[in-house]
C-alpha cells in the first residue's frame, strides 16, 4: 500500500459541539504522521490551538507537523459551546460542500467529517436531507446508495436498515435492499480497504434466525436462498447466522465484515467491543468518506474533556482508505 501525499480534509461540523476540539485533538495525535487541513471558521477552535490558515490544500503537508492547516471558511458568528446557533448554519452546509469539492478535484485524498446537529440546519437554514450521509450522496450526484459501516480493528458491521422503528424493519428489509448492501459492501472492501475476497458474514433477522421457521419466516422464505445464490456468483458469503453467536471472538476471526439486519443489531456489538475507537465509514460513495462515531455531545462541549480517539481513528482510516484506492 502506497500511502498518499495529499492531505485528509475534515470539515468542521456543528461549532457548538465538540467537533472544533476533538479536530485539535486529532490534529495533535497525528500532525508527524497523516496531512490533513481543517475547513471551518478559526474563531471556533479551543483556545490556544496552534493553527495557520492556508491558501490551498498544497501547503497543508508542510504546515501540519507545527500547526493545524485552516482553509478558513466564513461563518456569520462566534460559537458557545453547548448552545447551537441557527445563523451559523449556513456556514455548516457550505463547509461541508467545499470539502466534497476538494475531494472530487483530487486536492484532498479523502473526507472526515466533524458531527453536525440536524435539527440546527433544519431550523437555520432549511436543511432538506435525514442526515449527513445523504447530503454527501447528493453533492455526489445521487449515483447509487449509500451504506453506512461502523468499523474499528476489532469489527465491521453494516447495518441494512437504519434509523426506522423496529416494528418497520421486516417491511422494509426486501430481497432488492440486502443485495444491494451486500453488493456495495462486497465492493468497497475490495476496492477501500484492499481486502481481494472479502469475507462476508450475513446476520439472520429472527432470533436463532428463525430457527427453521419456528421463529420467524424471512431467512427460510427468501434470505438464505439470496445468499446461496451470492455464494454460487462467486461472492464468499455465509448466512443467515444467529446474531447473538456472531460477535465473540472465535466467531469474529472468521469474517471481514457482519451484515446486520437493523441498526441496533450491528451497533450494539461494535460499541460494546471499541466504543471509542468505532469509525462510520460511507460506502458506495465515488469519494472516501469517514466520520467519528459520536455525535456533538453538546453537554460537554467547550470542557476540554472530550476524547479525540475516535476523530483520530476516522482521520487515520481515511488516510489508509486512500492507499488501498
Amino acid at each position: 500500500m502506497t500511502l498518499p501525499d495529499k492531505p485528509v480534509v475534515i470539515s468542521c461540523g456543528e461549532p457548538a459541539g465538540i467537533g472544533p476540539e476533538v479536530a485539535a485533538g486529532a490534529w495533535a495525535m497525528l500532525r508527524d504522521d497523516i496531512p490533513m487541513a481543517w475547513v471551518g471558521d478559526p474563531r471556533h477552535l479551543p483556545a490556544g490551538t496552534p493553527f495557520e490558515e492556508i491558501a490551498t490544500l498544497s501547503e497543508a503537508a508542510m504546515v501540519c507537523p507545527r500547526a493545524l492547516p485552516v482553509l478558513a471558511q466564513s461563518f456569520a458568528h462566534p460559537a458557545t459551546p453547548g448552545s447551537p446557533d441557527a445563523a451559523n448554519a449556513q456556514g455548516v452546509i457550505d463547509a461541508i460542500e467545499r470539502c466534497v469539492g476538494l475531494v472530487q478535484s483530487g486536492e484532498a485524498s479523502a473526507l472526515c467529517t466533524a458531527p453536525i446537529n440536524k435539527k440546527a440546519l433544519i431550523e437555520g437554514a432549511g436543511f432538506a436531507y435525514p442526515g449527513h450521509t445523504e447530503y454527501l450522496g447528493a453533492l455526489a450526484g445521487g449515483s447509487g446508495r449509500a451504506v453506512m459501516m461502523l468499523a474499528s480493528e476489532a469489527l465491521r458491521v453494516v447495518p441494512v436498515t437504519i434509523h426506522i422503528a423496529l416494528k418497520d424493519v421486516p417491511a422494509t428489509l426486501t430481497p432488492e435492499l440486502l443485495r444491494s448492501t451486500i453488493d456495495i459492501t462486497h465492493t468497497d472492501l475490495q476496492k477501500r480497504f484492499g481486502i481481494a475476497k472479502p469475507r462476508i458474514a450475513i446476520a439472520g433477522l429472527n432470533p436463532h434466525a428463525g430457527e427453521g421457521g419456528t421463529m420467524g419466516r424471512e431467512e427460510t422464505d427468501w434470505i438464505a436462498a439470496l445468499v446461496d445464490e451470492l455464494a454460487a456468483g462467486g461472492i464468499n458469503i455465509a448466512g443467515p447466522m444467529p446474531a447473538d453467536t456472531m460477535f465473540h471472538a472465535a466467531a469474529r476471526a472468521g469474517y471481514d465484515v457482519a451484515i446486520c439486519m437493523y441498526h441496533d443489531q450491528a451497533l450494539i456489538p461494535i460499541k460494546t467491543l471499541d466504543f471509542d475507537r468505532g469509525v462510520n465509514v460511507t460506502l458506495g460513495l465515488p469519494f472516501i468518506r469517514t466520520s467519528p462515531d459520536h455525535g456533538t455531545a453538546f453537554d460537554i462541549a467547550g470542557r476540554g474533556i472530550a476524547s479525540p480517539v475516535s476523530m483520530s481513528e476516522a482521520i487515520k482510516l481515511a488516510h489508509r482508505m486512500a492507499g488501498s484506492s
